[in-house]
């Protein structure tokens, strides 16, 4: 197959890209998300195909949409931050083009790309991947293929218990580790403890104008990079979490690789690092036995581009 399309619907923006068999991408174009109008999202992806299409020839077009798609890949069953339930997608975008159509979770389609081209190039059989944002997003790739469960599900590795009884989740469970290993909890761990240490807080306070409440996770991760204790510590926390719940995960599947990607993998090593203690010492038992590697993804924003462009080849 020539070259095919990828589109990442997000809760800010609808960007897609032409990618050719080796994870190049030649084009891209981009529209901002309606995010509470679902006819206006498929709107967009219609547009911004066509706006690609005009230039390039494609042969396939793979969609990453943020929600749970059903097995066929071709409905989002519910989206949690766009207008979405039981939508039809992939019908509704094929009305509009003479090309095959796929549509796939976003973080799917973020480890695809990853597990061909990206962190996990080298793994042949099996990698996990965590995609820290806003929330926690997961994928498991097993055989070299996508794991995706009976109903086309699976992989919601952000809503694996972590605190019995903790803090309220958006999907209505308490203590699931998305609470305290996403870009959301970096913040209130951050918030707290500058609450509690001011001074500590010095550098980040001062990125955040003096305001506590204005904190941000781009803030944040600034302050580590130029060592504030308080943001430093608020990674600390975040990256014991996941690292305990990586390990988790290596006890269930003992994959070949573990890769951690989203926006707070910009981060680097403030995250890794506390990331990797907590991995190692929990997984203490098994010190004679080669474990998964964690790596930082490496594809960035345009990982789910890249990923349903590729996944339009294989199915």
């Amino acid at each position: 197959m020539g070259l095919t399309m990828g589109i990442d619907i997000g809760g800010t923006k609808v960007l897609g890209g032409v990618v050719d068999q080796d994870g190049n991408v030649l084009a891209h174009a981009r529209r901002d998300t309606p995010a509470e109008d679902g006819p206006k999202i498929v709107q967009c992806v219609v547009e911004v195909i066509r706006e690609l299409s005009e230039k390039h020839e494609v042969e396939g077009v793979g969609i990453g949409a943020a929600g749970w798609i059903d097995a066929k890949r071709s409905t989002v069953l519910f989206a949690p931050n766009l207008a979405w339930r039981n939508e039809p997608l992939r019908d509704e975008v094929a009305r509009h083009i003479p090309v095959p159509v796929v549509v796939e979770n976003d973080a799917n389609v973020a480890a695809w790309a990853e597990f061909q081209f990206g962190a996990g190039a080298d793994a042949n059989e099996s990698m996990v991947m965590f995609t820290i944002g806003t929330g926690i997003g997961g994928a498991l790739v097993l055989g070299g293929e996508l794991m995706r469960g009976a109903n086309g599900i699976a992989g919601e590795l952000g809503h694996v218990l972590a605190v019995p009884g903790g803090h309220p989740c958006g999907c209505g469970r308490l203590g699931c580790i998305e609470q305290y290993a996403s870009g959301n909890a970096l913040v209130r761990f951050a918030q707290g403890l500058a609450k509690e240490d001011p001074t500590g807080a010095a550098h980040l306070l001062e990125l955040a104008g003096g305001s506590i409440g204005a904190i941000s996770g781009p803030m944040v991760t600034t302050a580590a990079k130029a060592a504030d204790p308080v943001a430093r510590e608020a990674f600390r926390q975040v990256g014991y979490w996941l690292g305990n719940g990586l390990a988790d995960l290596v006890q269930i599947i003992d994959p070949q690789l573990l890769v951690i990607g989203g926006g707070v993998i910009d981060a680097g090593d403030s995250l890794l690092h506390p990331t990797r203690d907590a991995y190692v010492a929990a997984l203490a038992q098994r010190g004679r036995l080669q474990g998964a590697e964690i790596r930082g993804a490496l594809l960035g924003n345009l990982a789910g581009v890249v990923g349903a462009a590729d996944l339009a080849r294989h199915v």
